[in-house]
């Protein structure tokens, strides 16, 4: 008998390659419409997501969010001046990432019906999945309509000689440590850099963070990232702009930072936070005549372009690398594979069924800093930039009554970008305290292409936060 015989296979309706949110979402939606799925993980399923950010980030920043809003209260903020609980901080992040344990994702993907297949899993040819177990036995899956690439990406280390050995923190050893170091030095201005250096500062730690541009948040608008930078700096980080790294390197024990200027900076650790690369390195793409290690274009409807059986959901697609938005695909494309399979016609049209329309004209994101960041849609600069005639509207939050009340020195910012022409919102920015629960009401007014004048009549609870929409129509209206 030859090895090739004693591979088992098995075929299924579809194959999924990553059983994060994107991954599970995807099989949820094929199951649903009765297609037979098989899903393929190699580490834990739940994914990046559950385990190394989303989850443990925010369960890590939100006793500092709320220490830092009680503090802001009189009555309340003698009470709340001392240092938080590290260790119960920790703990309270360990249990939302389940201990890194999946056994509870593997119970749910149990309960939908869906084969987990542990294992690394790469393409071997058209419609074909080679897993490799744990123990080194293959599996040869093969789909009768479709497989759907949710592999998702990595974090990216600069080319620095000698990295290896200083064994730097990424996003992953940053969420998960057990320990807050005493020094940190954070490398880069995005959201990852922002939000760690917002919760190691307050858990102990001692934060230089360093940033090669100009400022920090630069996707959003400009205003974004210059109050969380005085924010970071009032709470005692070391803000330093148009600093590059030059050289790191670990000696007895300690990382020595060399910048661009020549200056040294000491530390226990260091997290780069520099960006994300996608994770196709090793899924065989090159089987199929696709370059490994590259980006996944596709259509609205998340299918490979070129292909007629190959899909690509979140993250690996480069269209939005947000959790939210990876599962919003991977319902988009769900749903397409299902229509497709059973000769269903697609609506690939925009905002139609089987179409991620919202990847190019209504993404939200919050930064989960203190202040919070939070913004959908496109930033003034865009705008201009793909030709709308627009208008700026921008308003202070902290003249709004609600956020008065919320907390005493309230401070914040709101932008809405107007198109002229239609008169419809293009996007919307909101940077205070609380702000991230306002966002979903600016994503409907964008995603639903709401005219200015029916806005007019969304009236705004009194006194709440929100009354800010009211304050901005208003400066429309009046300028």
């Amino acid at each position: 008998m030859t090895e090739t015989e004693n591979i088992a296979s098995s075929t299924y309706d579809v194959v999924v390659l990553g059983a994060g949110p994107v991954g599970e979402n995807v099989a949820d939606r094929t199951r649903a419409a009765g297609l037979s799925t098989a899903v393929v993980e190699s580490e834990l399923v739940g994914g990046e997501c559950s385990y190394w950010a989303c989850m443990p980030s925010k369960a890590l920043l939100r006793p500092v969010i709320a220490q830092a809003d009680a503090r802001r209260l009189p009555g309340l903020s003698a009470s709340v001046q001392g240092p938080l609980d590290t260790a119960a901080v920790l703990a309270r992040r360990d249990y939302f990432t389940s201990n890194w344990k999946d056994d509870g994702q593997i119970g749910w993907l149990d309960s939908i019906g869906a084969d987990l297949h542990r294992g690394h899993g790469r393409l071997t040819g058209e419609r074909t999945v080679t897993v490799t177990g744990p123990d080194g036995v293959r599996k040869v899956l093969t789909a009768r309509h479709a497989v759907a690439v949710c592999t998702g990406t990595r974090a990216v280390l600069p080319d620095l000689p000698g990295l290896d050995e200083v064994k730097p923190w990424t996003s992953r050893e940053a969420t998960s440590a057990q320990a807050a170091p005493g020094r940190l030095v954070v490398v880069g201005g995005g959201v990852v850099a922002t939000e760690m250096a917002t919760a190691w500062q307050a858990l102990g730690s001692q934060v230089t963070l360093l940033v090669r541009g100009k400022g920090l948040l630069n996707r959003m608008e400009p205003f974004a990232g210059e109050l969380v930078a005085e924010a970071l700096t009032e709470a005692g980080v070391n803000v330093r702009t148009g600093t590059s790294v030059e050289s790191v390197t670990r000696e007895n024990g300690t990382v020595v930072v060399v910048t661009g200027t020549g200056d040294r900076i000491e530390a226990d650790e260091i997290l780069f936070a520099a960006g994300r690369a996608p994770h196709t390195d090793d899924i065989g793409l090159d089987t199929i005549g696709r370059e490994p290690g590259t980006w996944l274009e596709v259509d609205d409807s998340l299918r490979v372009t070129g292909s007629d059986w190959l899909y690509a959901v979140g993250d690996v697609n480069h269209r939005a690398l947000l959790t939210h938005q990876g599962k919003y695909q991977a319902r988009i494309a769900g749903a397409a594979i299902s229509a497709r399979a059973s000769g269903a016609p697609v609506q690939a049209d925009p905002w139609g069924a089987h179409a991620a329309t919202a990847d190019h004209d209504a993404v939200p994101q919050v930064v989960f800093t203190d202040p919070e960041a939070a913004a959908v849609g496109l930033s003034l600069a865009e705008a201009e930039q793909a030709g709308h005639r627009v208008r700026a509207v921008d308003y202070d939050l902290a003249s709004v009554s609600g956020a008065g009340l919320y907390a005493d020195g309230y401070r914040g910012r709101a932008r809405m970008v107007v198109d002229l022409e239609h008169e419809i919102l293009l996007g919307v920015t909101f940077v205070g305290p609380g702000v991230g629960e306002l966002i979903h009401s600016a994503t409907i007014a964008v995603a639903g292409q709401v005219p200015i004048s029916r806005l007019w009549h969304a009236v705004p609870s009194y006194p709440t936060i929100s009354e800010v929409w009211l304050r901005l129509l208003e400066a429309y209206r009046d300028n």
